[in-house]
């Protein structure tokens, strides 16, 4: 087992892991863009606030997003290790040294542009993920036609507690068959929060770093694995510059503009 920890501890080592965590975040931000989609649906967040119950309360996706608070720890620290070591191979710098003729200046910046995402993720779970679990998110009532899908929402008092973050049931009237539904509001939460500019002008600047730590980050995972080849590595680039590094960014910082300016 001594080779393993070598080989774990070694640059190539950590560099392997870096590769793996990073590739296995970036199958969360597709997952994460998709879920989040939900915002822009014309119902008064009942489809985004049914969709964080179920991420909530689901065991396996329970089990998977412990698994994901832990790669980005240790993806965070093995990316400050691999700097460390950098920095302690070289302490002193070149006296002539022209970085951007061999490296695109993110490449260079790795540090800097994961240390503002380690502080975006920090903001964005305390804003909504620790509130909705542990602060007191409103709720609020969805009456949906089960004929017409006409969705009526009305907020409940703020007094109103349930033991369960979603309750449901069905009545029948004359005017019809109606699903009734008592839901945590976390769309709420987000509708309101984002009505602060400075805190949609953070989220579209990590949003930047986001572009620009992918721009690199996804192209390198491919390389620490060994998996690079010129058949594949122009698709590679592309997937890495277009969907990672423009789409899934402008994605996300579409959501809070919305809720700015609607």
């Amino acid at each position: 087992m001594n080779w393993v920890t070598k080989m774990f501890s070694s640059t190539i080592g950590q560099k392997f892991i870096m590769a793996l965590t990073g590739l296995f975040l970036c199958t969360f931000l597709i997952v994460h863009m998709i879920g989040n989609l939900q915002l822009f649906k014309a119902d008064y967040g009942l489809a985004f606030n049914t969709y964080a119950v179920f991420m909530t309360t689901n065991p396996l996706i329970k089990f998977v997003s412990y698994g994901l608070y832990a790669f980005i720890l240790l993806h965070a620290f093995k990316g400050f290790m691999l700097i460390r070591k950098n920095n302690t191979a070289r302490p002193v710098k070149y006296a002539v040294q022209n970085g951007a003729a061999n490296s695109h200046w993110t490449s260079r910046n790795m540090g800097i542009l994961g240390t503002m995402l380690l502080v975006f993720i920090a903001v964005h779970m305390g804003d909504f993920w620790f509130e909705y679990k542990f602060g007191h998110v409103p709720y609020t009532n969805y009456t949906v036609n089960l004929e017409t899908g006409e969705v009526k929402a009305r907020a409940l008092e703020s007094t109103y507690v349930q033991y369960n973050k979603i309750e449901e049931s069905i009545t029948a009237t004359e005017a019809g068959q109606f699903k009734n539904i008592n839901v945590k509001d976390l769309y709420k939460e987000v509708e309101e929060g984002f009505k602060s500019w400075w805190l949609v002008a953070f989220y579209l600047i990590a949003m930047l770093a986001v572009a620009f730590h992918l721009y690199h980050g996804f192209q390198s995972a491919f390389q620490s694995l060994g998996l690079n080849h010129p058949k594949y590595n122009g698709l590679i680039r592309f997937i890495g510059l277009w969907f990672f590094s423009i789409l899934i960014p402008a994605g996300f910082a579409a959501m809070p503009l919305y809720f700015f300016f609607k």
